[in-house]
């Protein structure tokens, strides 16, 4: 249903003239500056419930965003996405009054498996086979410990992968199922466990890295779990909760949950007084709703894990006194709990071995048959699945 409004709203837009742009977010911009900028009641944004104030917090710089103007270059509408599945739509109703919507984003998704034979680098040819300058990044990032610097022209990379789309564009973060690449007498293999989401070799020795990160401190109880997209079927609307809430007396000491550098330390909108720590890695961890920073804390500055760096407050759009708690892989908000004190992966064992080996071992063959019967300099695609994800965007 709701998709079928938006696009009634745009094809009307469209009929009566609405100028369509997409641009990317100014960076220092807000929820709030960008209502005043469109002489927008800040009201609306006051009168939201706690988890879409949230959520008006997770809008980034250069985040590409759908703008719809009147002739007169009123706002008509505008598509904000905050996530890889959720986003913000703000949109003039027939009275001239302003509406706020969460709706799921409508991407297309394809699997395919392709083998590339290397001709100048591994980053260079995967990109200009794909397009999609994440996929080489991902592909190194699960090969870490091999020395990509070795690789001769004339080796082959293979990977199986599945990628969002939308508007015929990578969007988001692709997924590797499993991955070969050759580096000169060598061949390396990683593949994805599904059920703890790491990456193995085809024995199935483990290579994923992990943090060992801690509880950020100590709490009753946890208020609010993470979720990515859910349907409410009361509210009938679409929810998200893109961190875990931690509820805690008020000035209870918050730690630092793994070691890194400060990257964010002051007031982050619906957040209030907010910290964000850069691991490395890929990953970041977000403390909001802090009643005081620690005294000693700056931007910038490293930190030990456990480190004392705040206290529990309820500054900002917060209801009570709670730290929440954000998780970030490679920009992609995650769950913290799914994270939080996991063991660095040894490898498996058992029939949770046997059974990973097995569905494993067709692939390999299938990298291996693959690139010695092609033997081409452009990449083989030897499978490709297009299908419509199940929730929706424009």
């Amino acid at each position: 249903m709701n998709k079928i409004i938006l696009l009634l709203i745009i094809s009307l837009n469209f009929l009566f003239g609405a100028q369509v742009q997409e641009l990317p977010w100014p960076k220092g911009e807000s929820f709030l500056t960008f209502l005043e900028k469109y002489s927008i009641p800040q009201k609306l944004y006051f009168d939201l419930e706690k988890e879409d104030k949230e959520l008006c917090s997770e809008i980034v710089a250069d985040k590409r965003y759908f703008l719809y103007t009147n002739d007169d270059g009123t706002l008509n509408q505008v598509l904000i996405p905050v996530s890889e599945e959720i986003q913000l739509h703000l949109y003039q109703d027939i009275d001239g009054t302003y509406k706020f919507q969460t709706l799921p984003i409508n991407y297309d998704e394809y699997t395919e498996t392709i083998a590339i034979k290397i001709n100048t680098s591994l980053s260079h040819d995967i990109l200009d086979i794909t397009g999609d300058v994440t996929l080489a990044v991902m592909v190194k990032h699960i090969f870490s410990g091999v020395d990509f610097r070795r690789m001769q022209k004339g080796d082959y990379v293979a990977i199986k992968y599945t990628q969002k789309s939308l508007l015929g564009r990578p969007h988001g973060l692709p997924e590797i199922h499993g991955a070969m690449v050759e580096v000169g007498p060598n061949t390396y293999f990683r593949f994805k466990n599904k059920k703890d989401d790491k990456y193995y070799d085809e024995k199935g020795v483990g290579f994923t890295k992990t943090y060992f990160f801690q509880i950020p401190l100590k709490y009753s109880r946890i208020s609010s779990h993470f979720t990515k997209k859910r349907f409410h079927p009361v509210l009938k609307r679409y929810r998200a909760h893109l961190g875990t809430d931690f509820a805690a007396p008020r000035g209870r000491k918050i730690y630092a949950a793994a070691p890194g550098r400060i990257e964010f330390k002051g007031r982050k909108g619906g957040y209030g007084n907010t910290i964000i720590i850069n691991h490395g890695n890929g990953y970041k961890t977000l403390y909001a709703h802090q009643n005081k920073f620690a005294s000693n804390i700056r931007r910038g500055q490293k930190v030990n894990k456990g480190q004392h760096i705040g206290y529990v407050g309820s500054t900002g759009l917060s209801s009570g006194p709670h730290l929440h708690l954000g998780l970030y892989k490679n920009g992609r908000a995650i769950n913290p709990l799914k994270v939080i004190r996991k063991a660095e992966t040894k490898g498996l064992k058992g029939k949770e071995k046997q059974t990973f080996i097995a569905n494993t071992k067709f692939l390999v063959d299938e990298f291996k048959n693959e690139i010695n019967a092609e033997n081409k300099t452009i990449a083989t695609k030897l499978e490709r699945v297009t299908y419509k994800s199940d929730i929706n965007l424009l």
